[in-house]
């Protein structure tokens, strides 16, 4: 349940358009609701500004559906991460009106906010190679469902550093920076050292033996000397932008 929603059951029980009882009844599973293998926190939302997300690696179709109904039910937003492309059909089967993002493997419903939050600026996203994209676009469509504005720029890893360099001026704009990098990745560090914003580093597993699946890159970025720079889980894009949100987000306790 989201803000808009709960202010406005709320305000028609205030004017006297519903009855207590009404309300009541519209409230009944706030903040949370057990369903079938799931107890979905519909309170998170309004505490967190980030509604609660469906992880969809692990769940079946029908958990997925079952998740996805109730949240739609109270007028919150559906993000599911880490959907296949075979089981978001399954889904879509049910609720057409999810939509997949394939390059993020996500599923989306979302509702339109009665007032859209607001940001201290535009959030970024860098990914130092094309095999990083997934991970990056898995960060911009969560950004994206929670309202941020974000800009992307792809593939300029420090292998060819004037790449990077071409963008200093979006760089530098910027007022939250999502680095997302596989290999050694360094580009954390180089970006910590061109620009002023914070910055949330995403390792990935990209890479060959010797980067043990993302841990090279993981160490590189927790022992960076650049101020600024914290690090999230190997390839966990959702984490990143969710620190981002809330670094972001212009007033948290409204």
């Amino acid at each position: 349940m989201n803000p808009h929603l709960l202010t406005e059951i709320l305000g028609l029980l205030q004017d006297g358009t519903n009855s207590l009882e009404q309300t009541l009844k519209e409230l009944k599973d706030f903040p949370a609701e057990r369903v079938k293998d799931a107890c979905i926190d519909h309170q998170r939302e309004i505490r967190t500004g980030i509604p609660e997300v469906i992880y969809g690696a692990a769940k079946s179709v029908e958990q997925i559906i079952t998740i996805a109904r109730a949240q739609i039910a109270t007028g919150g937003p559906v993000i599911a991460t880490r959907v296949e492309r075979e089981k978001a059909k399954q889904v879509q089967l049910v609720l057409p009106e999810c939509h997949y993002h394939e390059r993020a493997s996500m599923l989306t419903c979302l509702e339109r906010r009665a007032t859209a939050p607001s940001f201290r600026g535009e959030a970024l996203i860098l990914c130092a190679g094309t095999s990083d994209i997934p991970v990056a676009e898995e960060a911009r469509v969560t950004l994206e469902a929670l309202g941020s504005p974000v800009k992307t720029i792809y593939d300029i890893g420090i292998a060819g550093l004037h790449r990077l360099l071409l963008h200093r001026e979006v760089i530098s704009q910027a007022s939250v920076i999502i680095v997302v990098a596989g290999m050694e990745g360094a580009l954390a560090s180089v970006v910590g050292g061109l620009c002023t914003a914070p910055i949330i580093g995403v390792p990935t597993s990209v890479g060959y033996g010797a980067s043990f699946g993302g841990v090279s890159a993981l160490l590189t970025m927790l022992n960076s000397c650049a101020p600024g720079l914290a690090v999230v889980n190997i390839d966990n894009g959702f984490g990143a932008a969710c620190m981002a949100f809330s670094i972001n987000r212009q007033n948290p306790t409204g």
